[in-house]
């Protein structure tokens, strides 16, 4: 059969609305008064709008598109953070996309290098990333299927205000009690250490678990959180959480302890998310630490969960990014995620790199498999995406299944699992859909090392107050 002969992604066959999938973006808010995005929001069947009741009695009142978890109300975009979005930011994000082509100038790197010094700059560029990042990711997430519903969930606040950390001392909360270290019993000093890092990542599991039920009410067919809490993010707080104790800084060694100790707990903690809704299929960015989650974790994509996929960055199909977390053990796929155009909050568009925009690629796909066969349930449809890529020389032993996800293939695979058995119509959509051959060359540009400086981390759900 010829490709031209079958429906693929953007053309799928028209399906009932109500069986379309729903798709819950976990992130920092979504701005669902954007002219792409307004017909892409999930509107609750049974809550009415602006009477501040609770018609469906899920205890988040006038949840008409979503719930903002950050300040417990049905908010899920702050516009008065738009004096974020400034010509410098601007910039910024245009740099960093030459530098990933290959185009950056020395005039560009002087500019940014500079820029990075400046305080008030960092606070800008901050505030903007945590602004825009939900609308940027619920945007590629929705053009990826016609049908799916995009369900608006604000985990990461847009601004977090520290206070100083002039303190001698530290509080730490246990869960059942705070007390005030200042005592030179290491033994003790180590022991609350432990079990303020457990405190921490219980804390996270609580509210993982709370949105997680939240979703499953919703019926949402799959999750995207382009959010975590990668292995140095976390030695960070550690860091200063042992010094504001000891009043000096750990060793490499007792740094790691702690790390490891927190992240046993983390990982395990955040099973919560996905056990508590069963039925949907979470979609995780690896990470933008370039590093190897199987040896340095990061949550919650680290999470080992039979409904979970972990979504690696690519340059395109040429290569893994330079920034892009990988591991064959627990990073499964990659996805496009340098230089990706989607929406930011006021009607406009922005260029962004991460594994943020490679996770809700797969998710928006996914949405597609679930429109394309609404009887897939979560297990068909990651099956369907592990075993449809192209496999690339360049991803053996980075990702699971050394593969690129094939949006058109994985389309195909779900229509023809309609009428046959899973198993057969996946190796048929292999035959109907060849595998994307590699354009480097085509392209006429070369994949630049990427500064550190330039990429943007993660949103975190880790405050150090």
């Amino acid at each position: 059969m010829m490709k031209s002969q079958f429906l693929g992604l953007g053309l799928l066959l028209a399906v009932n609305v109500a069986s379309a999938a729903n798709i819950a973006i976990v992130d920092s808010g979504n701005d669902f008064e954007h002219k792409d995005l307004k017909a892409k929001a999930w509107i609750n069947p049974t809550e009415i709008a602006g009477n501040d009741r609770d018609e469906d009695k899920n205890g988040y009142p006038d949840d008409i598109n979503g719930w903002n978890f950050a300040d417990s109300n049905n908010v899920l975009i702050d516009y008065s953070y738009a004096w974020s979005d400034t010509p410098d930011v601007r910039k910024f994000f245009d740099i960093q996309l030459k530098s990933f082509l290959g185009t950056l100038t020395a005039e560009d790197r002087a500019w940014a290098n500079a820029k990075l010094k400046e305080e008030k700059f960092i606070k800008d560029i901050t505030v903007f990333g945590n602004y825009m990042h939900g609308t940027h990711v619920t945007g590629i997430a929705a053009r990826m299927s016609n049908e799916a519903k995009m369900i608006g969930v604000k985990l990461i606040p847009t601004e977090v205000k520290l206070p100083g950390k002039e303190s001698a001392d530290l509080t730490i909360t246990t869960g059942d009690k705070s007390e005030a270290v200042g005592t030179n019993d290491k033994g003790l000093k180590e022991t609350l250490i432990k079990k303020a890092l457990e405190a921490l990542a219980k804390q996270q599991a609580t509210t993982f678990g709370e949105i997680g039920r939240y979703i499953n009410g919703s019926k949402a067919a799959v999750m995207n959180g382009s959010f975590g809490t990668s292995y140095d993010a976390i030695s960070g707080v550690i860091s200063q959480i042992y010094k504001s104790i000891f009043k000096k800084d750990p060793t490499a060694e007792e740094l790691k302890t702690y790390v490891d100790h927190y992240f046993v707990t983390a990982v395990e903690q955040t099973k919560a998310f996905t056990s508590s809704a069963p039925n949907t299929l979470f979609i995780f960015a690896a990470g933008n630490d370039g590093s190897n989650n199987d040896i340095k974790p990061t949550t919650p994509t680290n999470v080992v969960a039979e409904n979970k996929i972990s979504v690696a960055a690519t340059l395109g199909d040429q290569a893994l990014a330079t920034f892009s977390n990988y591991g064959v053990k627990n990073v499964e796929v990659a996805a496009p995620g340098v230089g990706i155009l989607s929406t930011s909050p006021k009607d406009t568009y922005i260029h962004v790199s991460g594994t943020s925009q490679a996770a809700p690629y797969v998710a928006g796909v996914a949405g597609a498999v679930k429109d394309a066969n609404p009887k897939l349930d979560f297990r068909g449809i990651k099956k369907i995406i592990l075993e449809t890529v192209d496999v690339k020389e360049w991803l053996k032993g980075k990702v699971t299944t050394s593969g690129l996800v094939n949006p058109t293939r994985a389309v195909r695979a779900a229509e023809l699992s309609r009428s046959m058995d899973l198993g057969a119509a996946i190796a048929q959509s292999k035959v109907d859909v060849l595998p994307k051959s590699d354009n480097e060359k085509a392209m006429g540009r070369q994949y630049f090392q990427v500064e550190k400086s330039l990429i943007m981390p993660l949103p975190s759900t880790i405050i150090v107050k």
